[in-house]
């Protein structure tokens, strides 16, 4: 069974369908808000001939300074969480509401936190550590990384196939950059907050912080202000002035030229994070490309790897046309992947996993 509810567009959009792809409930009405798409579920869920979940995992994009590894939900990882909002404010506080729901609906069921910053939890100082005070980083500002669920299903799809470096390019409205050293995160793009690193859809990712504080000094802007400029009017969307979507600025690239720019940026973003990845991992030996972008969108692959020819990238026109593995041609001096990014496999596994070998 598999589902979604999608509040992008205005008036949400709940669908849900079987293994066989028929669809789940009767009610076709659209949900207005996360409250109603919760309690459909419910519905769904306690129809007669659903079986109860064994386990229920939440994705959760930030554990705080304190939460650093996948775990079964109690009372006190509610309290931490509600202690860590600060570090993710817009993102918490629904997965809080969520918590509490799938608790109360379902009591004595497992119920699993999973974390986008577990995977990056254990990265190496020189990476971790911000060039901030000792006294602002004991307060847990440091850097945390995001996608770590999707880089996790990555490594584990690549099984025994994993080489020793590996470099991930997560890239959708969200994108990141992952140095994968035998199998473990050492360096990653995103910093504090899923804001920094290369350019997104509406974010801006890294920014010379001047900017911020120009615009503090000089505009008035107050912290609610900056933080609605660098995560909802800026990246993709800043640069063209119409859109965030990848594919509504390819459409529109030929006659506007901030379109085709915004485009350029983003590779040439991109490109930069892999090869500063490359560096931290003293060479490269594989290249995966996941997330939306990085999945569907040839083009951007292609210019991408097109300025790694130094590094040895090569690829194979058709292959990459297709998205089918390896990408690369025989020429490469590296293998270059394109593979499906499985978060809500990799929340099921922990989820599972925790369920079986851990108390309630």
């Amino acid at each position: 069974m598999s589902g979604a509810a999608d509040f992008s567009g205005g008036a949400g959009r709940f669908h849900a369908e079987d293994s066989r792809g028929e669809a789940l409930g009767i009610d076709i009405s659209p949900v207005s808000n996360q409250d109603d798409a919760l309690a459909r579920i419910g519905q769904i869920l306690d129809g007669p001939d659903i079986p109860s979940p064994n386990a229920v995992g939440h994705r959760v994009v930030h554990g705080g300074p304190r939460l650093v590894d996948h775990c079964l939900i109690g009372d006190a990882v509610i309290r931490e969480l509600e202690r860590a909002t600060a570090f993710a404010p817009l993102h918490i506080p629904p997965a809080l509401s969520v918590m509490r729901y799938a608790r109360q609906h379902f009591p004595g069921i497992p119920q699993a936190a999973c974390f986008d910053t577990a995977f990056h939890a254990r990265m190496p100082d020189v990476a971790r550590v911000l060039p901030i005070p000792k006294a602002y980083q004991s307060e847990g500002i440091r850097r945390y990384g995001f996608h770590g669920l999707s880089c996790e299903s990555i490594v584990r799809q690549l099984g025994g196939d994993i080489p020793g470096r590996l470099v991930i390019a997560h890239l959708g409205n969200g994108a990141s950059v992952t140095a994968v050293k035998d199998g473990r995160s050492i360096d990653t793009s995103m910093g504090l907050t899923p804001t920094g690193g290369v350019i997104m859809g509406t974010r801006a990712g890294d920014l010379d912080p001047g900017i911020l504080v120009y615009l503090a000094r000089e505009k008035a802007f107050d912290a609610a202000m900056l933080e609605d400029l660098v995560d909802h009017r800026s990246g993709l969307l800043g640069i063209s002035g119409i859109d965030s979507d990848m594919r509504a600025l390819k459409a529109a690239a030929s006659t506007n030229a901030d379109a085709w720019l915004a485009i350029e940026m983003f590779c040439y973003c991109v490109r930069k994070q892999v090869a500063a990845m490359i560096a931290v991992l003293a060479g490269v030996d594989m290249i995966v490309f996941t997330g939306g972008i990085g999945e569907n969108d040839r083009e951007a692959r292609a210019a991408i790897c097109g300025g790694l020819a130094w590094i040895g990238v090569s690829l194979d026109d058709a292959r990459s046309h297709s998205a089918e593995n390896p990408l690369d041609d025989p020429v490469s001096r590296l293998s270059v992947r394109v593979l499906a990014s499985q978060e809500d496999e990799q929340i099921a596994w922990h989820s599972w996993a925790l369920a079986r070998g851990s108390p309630l």
